[in-house]
Formats: C-alpha cells, structure tokens, sequence
C-alpha cells in the first residue's frame, strides 16, 4: 500500500509543566523543571499527531530516532508549546525538526525519525 504524505505537515501539541513532569520525578535530575525525557514524549507525541491524518486505518508510525539539545530550564506551572515539520519522507521513513518553547523563548530542539507501520503486522512480530 502506499502512503503519501506530504512533507512540510506542521504539527502542535501544548502542556503545563506540573510536578510530574518534572528530571525529579523522572529520575533524570534532581531538580524541580521540566525533564528531557517528558520534553521528548512531548516531541514523539507532536510528530505523531501531525501524521495520523494521512494514514490509513490501522496504520501508525514508530519513533526510532531522536536526536535534541534541551537548551534552558523551564519551572513548573509553565506552558511547554512544541512545533513539528515533517522534512522528509523517504518510502516509509519521516524526518521531522521541532522546536520547543516556554514564555521566554526556545528551550530546546532536534529531529525525529519514525516508521509508518502497519500495527497488526507490527504486534504480530513481537
């Protein structure tokens, strides 16, 4: 089956930066900000949801490669907006760039790969 998609799709996901999220509870720092792990399900979640759209039924994509910089601290009770553009789409492989921001600016950015999969066949190689 092929799936088109074109490339230059923007995608757009906001969160609040509450305790939960923070290098403290994720076990990636011991201070009370906004972790890198949360920052990149935030990412991956914003990718994803720029694509599903495009995709057939019972399609769905996988991420397997991220590579960020998480530039600047953001404390909690502060709104995390991440932006997406898919860059490139080679067969079933997507590129995308992202930024995310806090009320001060940029705190971070990077790219993302993932693979568009058909979720049956997927679970059924496990």
């Amino acid at each position: 089956m092929e799936i088109e998609i074109p490339t230059g799709v923007k995608g757009r996901q906001e969160v609040m930066v509450t305790p939960e999220t923070t290098a403290a509870r994720y076990g990636s720092g011991l201070v009370e900000v906004y972790a890198t792990p949360a920052m990149v399900a935030l990412m991956e979640k914003t990718c994803l949801a720029s694509v599903l759209p495009y995709l057939p039924e019972g399609f769905g994509t996988v991420g397997v490669k991220v590579d960020i910089a998480h530039t600047k601290a953001t404390p909690i009770g502060i709104k995390v907006t991440c932006e997406s553009t898919l860059v490139e789409v080679d067969r079933r492989r997507l590129v995308f760039e992202f930024t995310v921001c806090d009320v001060k600016g940029e705190i971070g950015r990077g790219r993302h790969e993932r693979f568009i999969i058909d979720t049956g066949k997927f679970m059924d190689k496990l």
